[in-house]
């Protein structure tokens, strides 16, 4: 692994940067300034959420458009467009003096930074690897994790010390500092040149190359997306939702933020241990187990408990979440081929955007109507089993074909 890394560290470190920096498009940071945004603005749980999905889904609906430019577009003159913008959307969402300038912001936090951030990363990745490709997407995917663990943390002490508009502030300084030319420095050179072959890829079975309209057309993808989109839902929920669950439970107020960093750390081993699965056994192999841990986590938040029943549900989250940020990185160009993989990956990224609208949308409107969370969480459980089993079957029909 080491050896790996050092050959590999300008690739491996970038699309790591572009993770990591994902994280102020993630509703896992976004959400950390709900309270303040809805005591300017007068918002109840249900009417921001809608605000949230409106934003969030118009950024999904872009997705397709813009994501398939990664697959004509250099990545590194990709990053130079997308950071500066995503640091633009930060100053926005730090100093919006309306509502509807609140929404912009919001729509381009999600498209710039959940969105392309990640999208650029793993699709780039996805296609200088291939022999090595689980393990290279499982260190990628680090980067997540390790903005989990320590960018609400920080941005928690900006807005206790200076107020939550300086955290904005900040978060664009870094990504303009620190995110921007480092990316770009590291996708300037492909590590495996587009149209050339690629040694690795001599030692592999050829995958056919689809094209979105067949990929489209393929009743296993929509069997697929079952499953993918349910940690985007129900992940987004639990962060969206985190100052109403802090004050439901009775947990301290920074307990949240405290427990992401367990979250992350089971992540991290589990993406690793994915990544060497993966790559021995195949991303389809993988498929059938990754939404088990998720259920449990589910129907765990559905029983109020003391402090550790958030600890619980963060390692039960880490654990599908390790796996899955893995497999989603490798599942599409095992299947589907490399040639048409941004056009491919921006669907799936555009509806996993989807589920995160959804996420806050309807659970908000729904406890606006009076079904508390975990209550709701029960059925989301449920889903995820029934989800578990689709993955199990399509998983076959894959190897089959």
């Amino acid at each position: 692994m080491f050896t790996f890394i050092r050959r590999n560290f300008r690739w491996l470190a970038g699309g790591f940067m572009l993770t990591y920096f994902s994280s102020f498009g993630q509703t896992y940071f976004i959400s950390a300034s709900v309270s303040e945004w809805q005591s300017a603005f007068g918002l109840s749980h249900g009417e921001f959420g809608r605000l949230y999905m409106f934003a969030t889904l118009a950024s999904a609906l872009c997705l397709p458009f813009v994501g398939r430019l990664v697959d004509v577009v250099p990545a590194h003159r990709m990053i130079a467009l997308v950071i500066p913008v995503l640091a633009v959307a930060t100053l926005l969402a730090g100093y919006a003096s309306s509502v509807p300038v609140l929404v912009v912001a919001i729509f381009m936090l999600r498209l710039f930074g959940q969105g392309m951030m990640t999208h650029i990363a793993l699709t780039s990745t996805g296609r200088w690897f291939v022999a090595a490709r689980g393990r290279a997407i499982s260190l990628v995917v680090l980067g997540h994790q390790g903005g989990e663990a320590m960018i609400p943390l920080a941005f928690s002490m900006f807005a206790i010390a200076y107020g939550f508009r300086v955290g904005w502030v900040a978060a664009a300084i870094a990504l303009l500092v620190v995110g921007l030319p480092f990316a770009y420095w590291s996708y300037r050179e492909p590590r495996v040149p587009h149209g050339q072959p690629s040694t690795e890829m001599s030692t592999l079975p050829d995958v056919r190359n689809w094209t979105r309209r067949e990929v489209l057309h393929d009743p296993i993808f929509w069997v697929l997306l079952t499953g993918v989109l349910a940690p985007a839902f129900i992940g987004t929920t639990i962060f969206y939702h985190q100052n109403y669950l802090t004050a439901l439970h009775d947990w301290p107020p920074q307990f949240f933020a405290m427990s992401l960093v367990v979250m992350a750390l089971t992540t991290v081993g589990c993406a690793l241990l994915a990544g060497a699965a993966i790559d021995r056994f195949g991303a389809t192999s993988v498929l059938p187990y990754f939404l088990l841990p998720l259920s449990a986590a589910c129907f765990a938040l559905a029983y109020s408990g003391p402090e550790v029943t958030l600890l619980i549900v963060m390692v039960l989250l880490g654990i599908s979440y390790g796996i899955s940020s893995t497999l989603f990185g490798s599942l599409w160009p095992e299947i589907y081929g490399l040639a048409n993989l941004g056009a491919v990956r921006s669907v799936t990224v555009a509806a996993a955007v989807l589920a995160t609208a959804a996420g806050p949308g309807l659970t908000g409107t729904l406890i606006d109507q009076g079904m508390a969370l975990p209550r709701q969480m029960v059925y989301i459980g449920f889903y995820c089993l029934f989800a578990a089993g689709a993955m199990t079957i399509a998983s076959v029909l894959l190897r089959r074909r």
